[in-house]
């Protein structure tokens, strides 16, 4: 199976969720990278459960750099990251071995792995590899930062409580990296209203993410085949839960006409070339235009819910019914919110390694 992701810089996960350890290896990387481990902290507390309304698996996610970094800085060599899983109840999966849980990788991957699967907690598929993400991926972020490039996301929508889009988008996003809950309005609270009243339901919620690239020069990207969104839709798609993507104005393309949607150039007071709206995501013809990249996706609620659910017995061939144990989130959009920032970041730096070459968190853009 394939698991890697990139092509100069590139990133291969490995690991299951209830197996003894998750990893990550990020190659294709430049010596002389500053690798912040605090920072690699804090951006892994932002995955971790928190609160009644988040699975009760906690884990510490304490993780050891294996390769690739000596006294602080990148060496240029293959970087391996390494966590420990600790909280562990693979009992709770006992009695789902031969039923699939609906809308779960569980017969697909069982089909792929011709029955050689691990079912426990989605195994590899299990949003808990994920950690390994952020783990390896936040130096790509934190280095991207140095370099005056910044990602930020929150959530945008959940069920009937919207935020606000992305406006003062470099303030925006300094502001969501001190936050515990990514939003841009004061409306945590009524997310959680609606998570909580999900998880009292035995049910979940899905929502809206929307994601804000700031400070990419123009000139990234390929035409046709490597464009921005291709790239960015890849990675995003890798994530379990994404459903949908779309790019600046969207879907909502299809309501408007170009008098009202074109983004039309403008010199700036420095006489740097902008646009005065943003309508395409600071993305033409597949290519960074140097204004904000702006995207959204669609996350499905968490299909592990407490009800029941139909499904069918693989072993004896009959339609059951299926009642799921163990620990779950009835949403999953908060925690997933640094996820995207991670993967982003990989992609960013993929492309800037194209274009401008592999010593690119060097290059003065």
């Amino acid at each position: 199976m394939k698991n890697t992701l990139g092509e100069n810089v590139r990133l291969t996960l490995w690991g299951e969720s209830h197996g003894k350890y998750i990893g990550a290896v990020l190659d294709g990387l430049c010596p002389g990278i500053e690798v912040n481990t605090d920072y690699i902290k804090e951006q892994l507390s932002k995955r971790r459960p928190k609160g009644k309304n988040e699975t009760p698996r906690v884990e510490e996610d304490n993780f050891i750099i294996a390769s690739g970094v000596f006294n602080g800085f990148t060496t240029g060599e293959p970087l391996s990251v390494i966590i420990e899983n600790n909280n562990i109840k693979s009992k709770d999966y006992d009695k789902m071995k031969d039923v699939f849980r609906p809308s779960h990788a569980d017969y697909t991957s069982y089909i792929k792995s011709k029955g050689f699967y691990d079912y426990r907690g989605g195994g590899h598929f299990s949003g808990r590899i994920t950690s390994a993400i952020v783990c390896a991926c936040s130096i790509l972020l934190y280095a991207l930062e140095k370099k005056n490039i910044y990602i930020g996301t929150h959530i945008k929508k959940c069920k009937d409580v919207i935020d606000r889009d992305f406006d003062d988008s470099k303030k925006e996003i300094l502001e969501l990296k001190n936050k515990t809950f990514p939003v841009l309005n004061d409306i945590e609270d009524d997310i959680n209203a609606v998570i909580d009243n999900a998880r009292l339901n035995k049910d979940s919620v899905g929502g809206i993410l929307q994601t804000c690239i700031n400070g990419l020069p123009a000139g990234l990207g390929e035409p046709w085949f490597s464009s921005v969104e291709g790239k960015l839709a890849l990675a995003m798609f890798s994530i379990g839960g994404v459903k949908g993507i779309d790019f600046g104005l969207g879907f909502g393309f299809a309501n408007s006409s170009a008098k009202n949607c074109n983004d039309y150039f403008v010199f700036d007071e420095s006489k740097n070339i902008k646009t005065k709206t943003n309508n395409n995501g600071g993305i033409n013809g597949g290519i960074t235009n140097s204004m904000d990249v702006i995207f959204n996706l669609a996350v499905k609620p968490t299909p592990s819910i407490a009800s029941v659910q139909e499904s069918v017995n693989i072993k004896t061939l009959e339609n059951v019914n299926l009642e799921i144990d163990g620990r779950h989130d009835p949403a999953i959009i908060r925690r997933m919110a640094v996820v995207v920032e991670c993967l982003s970041a990989l992609v960013v730096c993929d492309m800037l390694a194209l274009r401008y070459g592999n010593n690119f968190l060097d290059y003065e853009v």
